[in-house]
């Protein structure tokens, strides 16, 4: 086990991961009908890790208008439990791979991401309504 100490280790973290939600029967769809250049994504991906443990400010993007706009092509069906399966993935990977407090604050920052993000889609749809 490796301690998450650089983006090259980010990058791995983040390649493993997204290899296993690919290949996920319900989190699978959502990602490969959307995503049409993985190379770019996995490399924005990893610049926002990056920023979210390291500081670095290389991420550009707004992670809630893209999640509101999935959730959208997909009939809003994102729901709770994708959010679910994709953290258990993510901590799986963690832990097959990596310890230490990086390790452990990657964790705790995509749980809160899941959770915000949720919420954001929720009141998005709400607000779509109105």
């Amino acid at each position: 086990m490796r301690k998450v100490e650089n983006r090259e280790d980010l990058s791995f973290l983040v390649r493993t991961f997204y290899a296993k939600v690919r290949q996920d029967a319900e989190l699978g769809p959502f990602f490969n009908e959307t995503i049409k250049d993985w190379e770019q994504h996995l490399e924005k991906l990893t610049d926002f890790w990056e920023t979210t443990l390291f500081g670095i400010r290389k991420f550009k993007g707004d992670p809630v208008t893209a999640h509101n706009a999935v959730d959208e092509k997909f009939d809003n069906r994102i729901s709770p439990n994708e959010f679910g399966i994709w953290l258990n993935y993510w901590i799986e990977t963690i832990n097959e791979n990596f310890e230490g407090q990086n390790a452990e604050t990657l964790k705790e920052r995509a749980r809160r991401m899941a959770t915000h993000l949720y919420v954001s889609i929720f009141e998005h749809r709400q607000a779509s309504k109105a």
